[in-house]
């Protein structure tokens, strides 16, 4: 099983996102719907989500994720290439691998995508 990554909005933006949405409710329900109709009932739900949401990540600790990644836990972590080469060479230097061992492994780090 991964681990799962959230990010959500800062505290700042939810609350800035919550004005901008109340003042668009209002602007809505005073002016969109009586002047405009089915569009102006469409304009104060969609703003009326905006400022529900913002208030949600506002009030709650986890909130809304703006996007989310589920990592596996048993991915090879990516090192660069010349770390991989120091770590064989200290290997080879430190008697704990064979000259043939070394040679083997640093063709396969050569020949891998970097």
């Amino acid at each position: 099983m991964g681990k799962k990554i959230i990010v959500k909005q800062s505290k700042e933006q939810a609350i800035f996102s919550m004005i901008v949405g109340l003042i668009f409710v209002i602007i809505g329900i005073t002016i969109a719907i009586p002047n405009f109709g089915l569009f102006g009932i469409f304009w104060t739900l969609i703003a009326f989500l905006i400022f529900g949401s913002s208030v949600y990540n506002v009030i709650n600790k986890r909130g809304l994720p703006s996007w989310s990644a589920e990592i596996e836990d048993n991915i090879e972590l990516n090192e660069d290439f010349e770390t991989k080469l120091r770590k064989l060479n200290r290997l080879k230097e430190d008697g704990l691998i064979t000259e043939e061992e070394f040679q083997i492994k640093r063709e396969e780090i050569m020949k891998a995508k970097w």
